[in-house]
Order: structure tokens, then C-alpha cells, then sequence
């Protein structure tokens, strides 16, 4: 992992991460999930693999966890969003760069900040979702 990402990592740790457990979310880095009776909501960070940005992938699976098209068994604590087809990015699908020329040294934190803006967005997601057969 590169310094860079390794810092942002751990601003996201430091300032979003705590948040999301407020919430109610388990997991670990890059993969949380919160399991409610109904349905499962779902948050993954995908980072870049050229280096210096990420996405916020949300979704949501039935409480049992979810079967992948390929028959594969995915139970509710090891579910992540990359089990799911529909996944929707935050931030309207645009990339959280941390890479930008004109950075300066506290843009961690200030990415950082900029994902807890996006929860409201998630949480509308998670909200509106039915999942069939559950109320």
C-alpha cells in the first residue's frame, strides 16, 4: 500500500469509521455492514488500483445474507458489497481523489469529511430499499 493511501486510510479510520458504528455498522476496513431484522444494509470503499482515490459502494441483501448468481453462500456476517450486482456509488459516482496537484498536507481529513457529507445520501438509499418478502 503507498503512504498515500495508507494515510488516507487511516483518516477515514479516524473520522468516518466511528460514525458508521454510531450507526450500528460491523465489519472491517474496507467492507461494513449493518444487520437490522429486515435486511442488511451494506457500505464498501473501492480504492483506485492505479493509487490516489476511492468510491463508496452501497447495497442491500436480505437478513439471511445472499446466494450469488454463481451459487455461491455469502451468510449476513461475511456479506459485503461486492456480493451484490445493484450497488450504487456515492457522491453521484464521482471518485474521492486524494491525489489532486493542488493538495495540501490536511487533504486526508478533508476527504474524510467530505464522505460523512455523503452518509445522508447512503441512508436514503438504504432507507427506500424493500427487500421481498420482509416489511
Amino acid at each position: 500500500m503507498s503512504v498515500e493511501k495508507d494515510n488516507m486510510v487511516s483518516s477515514l479510520k479516524k473520522i468516518v469509521i466511528p460514525i458508521l458504528r454510531e450507526n450500528g455498522f460491523k465489519g472491517s476496513f474496507p467492507h461494513f455492514r449493518r444487520i437490522k431484522e429486515n435486511k442488511i444494509d451494506l457500505l464498501t470503499f473501492q480504492f483506485d488500483r492505479y493509487g490516489g482515490g476511492f468510491v463508496i459502494e452501497v447495497a442491500v441483501c436480505p437478513p439471511d445474507g445472499v446466494t450469488t448468481h454463481w451459487g455461491k453462500i455469502v451468510p449476513p456476517n461475511k456479506v459485503t458489497a461486492h456480493d451484490l450486482n445493484n450497488r450504487p456509488r456515492l457522491n453521484g459516482g464521482e471518485w474521492f481523489r486524494y491525489d489532486a496537484p493542488d493538495s495540501n498536507e490536511n487533504i486526508f481529513d478533508v476527504i474524510a469529511n467530505e464522505v460523512l457529507d455523503c452518509i445522508p445520501e447512503a441512508e436514503k438509499y438504504w432507507d427506500k430499499i424493500k427487500i421481498k418478502g420482509f416489511k
